[in-house]
């Protein structure tokens, strides 16, 4: 009996670690159909099914109809997978909440309305600056037509699982008109849901870096299952060099953030301070 249930102990132990690397191939590679996670893990499709069945159950995964960009194709969307809130808060470690109170404090201090966004913003600047400092050396090294990926695998260092892929303007499309940067992760993305500069002020970099304009389609903050962002492969607004942009930055947001400051002392003179 003792061996039975050794064994019995060793199988559940073994069908936990599947379903770990089956939600952490979702984390990784964004929302999938049952046949990706097959092919990425070595699995049969039942098993794989039986596994998601489980993960639903916990609330760690959920079914969703697959998004399509551009051109639809014919026949019915197929169903993929994507992580919930729970199954990405069981790989996050951040402080959500400590970190949400001190950007309200923030916008509460410089007296709330417009000035606290801008204090707000002038905070998700200089916290992206700093980031941009590692990106840049990467995406300077590469060869233009590869700073995407570049920049790609220097987010995904950080903990974004980024990815990138061609992306048409549609069918018809001989040409791929650019490139979508993908993040399958974002660790702040519960913040970003009330604070949206988080996410606007990492596009200000990405553009910066890769020296063109870009565009959002999609984030996680909004109940999007990957953050994507489009770069067009032939630009036609340039930008100036990645390393005179970056350094723009942060120049701008001390500025800003002095600013906020000093309108959060005027808001607040002569007040009572409890």
């Amino acid at each position: 009996m003792k061996n039975v249930g050794a064994a019995q102990e060793e199988q559940t132990t073994g069908e936990r670690s599947t379903r770990n690397r089956v939600a952490r191939s979702i984390l990784d590679h964004g929302p999938s159909t049952t046949a990706d996670l097959a092919e990425r893990l070595g699995l049969t499709q039942a098993a794989v099914r039986r596994h998601l069945d489980h993960l639903v159950a916990e609330n760690i995964v959920e079914p969703r109809e697959q998004r399509v960009y551009g051109a639809r194709t014919r026949g019915r969307p197929a169903k993929v997978f994507a992580l919930t809130d729970c199954g990405r808060d069981a790989f996050d470690q951040a402080y959500d909440q400590i970190a949400a109170d001190a950007l309200r404090w923030i916008a509460q201090s410089a007296g709330g309305g417009e000035m606290g966004d801008a204090a707000v913003t002038a905070f998700a600047r200089a916290r992206v600056a700093k980031q941009a400092d590692r990106y840049r050396t990467a995406v300077d090294a590469a060869e233009p037509a590869q700073r995407t990926q570049a920049l790609a695998r220097a987010l995904s260092e950080d903990g974004y699982a980024a990815t990138t892929r061609s992306a048409s303007a549609g069918a018809a499309a001989r040409e791929p008109a650019g490139e979508q940067l993908c993040q399958h992760h974002c660790p702040v993305a519960h913040i970003a849901e009330e604070f949206p500069q988080l996410c606007e002020a990492e596009a200000e970099v990405f553009s910066h870096l890769l020296g063109t304009h870009v565009q959002r389609l999609a984030t996680i903050a909004h109940g999007d299952g990957v953050c994507t962002t489009y770069i067009p492969r032939h630009p036609q607004h340039q930008q100036v060099s990645s390393a005179v942009d970056t350094s723009t930055v942060e120049t701008s947001t001390a500025v800003n953030t002095t600013t906020a400051v000093n309108n959060a002392s005027a808001s607040t003179a002569g007040r009572n301070p409890a």
